[in-house]
C-alpha cells in the first residue's frame, strides 16, 4: 500500500512538473510594431506574438523583466470583449486594447503585478498590446492612436469581405 501511495505521489509530481514546464516552455515569434500618435509621432517596439491559446494563456507570466522597447501582442482571431489579469506576472504592465483596424480603444495603465482582479477591454476588440508599466504615460499614448504591425494588417485584410 505504501508503494502504491509513493507511486501515486510520483505521478502527481510528474504531472505537475510537466504541466508547468509545458506552459513555461511556450515560444513566441516576434515582429516590429509602431504606435502612431495623433500628432504624427511614432514609437517603435519589438513584440512577441501570442496567437495560440497556450501562448495567450502564458503571456508574460513568470517574467522578471522586459526591455523598454519590447512588448507582447495578443491576437484573439475574432472581435470580442476580453478579460485579462496579472496572475503570476511580476512586472507592472500597460495594456492597450485594440480594434481590428489598429485603433487603440481602451488603456489600462500600470496593471498591478500578481493581481487577480479582472481587467476589462470595455468593449469588443481584436488585440491586446502589453508594454512595460509607465510606457503609455512616458510616450503620451492615448486612445485613438493607431498601431501598425504586420499581423494586425494581415488579420484586418483577412476579415474584409
Amino acid at each position: 500500500m505504501a508503494g502504491l501511495a509513493r507511486l501515486a505521489g510520483f505521478f502527481a509530481a510528474f504531472f505537475f512538473l510537466t504541466s508547468f514546464g509545458a506552459s513555461a516552455a511556450e515560444t513566441f515569434d516576434t515582429q516590429s510594431l509602431t504606435i502612431v500618435t495623433r500628432d504624427g509621432r511614432s514609437h517603435a517596439f519589438t513584440v512577441e506574438l501570442a496567437v495560440t491559446p497556450r501562448q495567450r494563456e502564458q503571456g508574460l507570466m513568470h517574467r522578471r523583466e522586459m526591455a523598454p522597447d519590447h512588448g507582447m501582442l495578443f491576437a484573439f482571431g475574432e472581435t470580442r470583449q476580453v478579460f485579462m489579469w496579472m496572475k503570476n506576472t511580476y512586472i507592472p504592465l500597460d495594456m492597450l486594447f485594440i480594434a481590428k483596424d489598429g485603433k487603440i480603444t481602451a488603456i489600462k495603465e500600470n496593471a498591478e503585478p500578481h493581481s487577480e482582479s479582472i481587467i476589462d477591454s470595455k468593449g469588443p476588440i481584436d488585440f491586446v498590446l502589453e508594454l512595460n508599466g509607465g510606457t503609455v504615460k512616458r510616450l503620451g499614448i492615448r486612445t485613438g492612436n493607431r498601431i501598425q504591425n504586420e499581423l494586425v494588417e494581415s488579420m484586418r485584410k483577412a476579415k474584409q469581405p
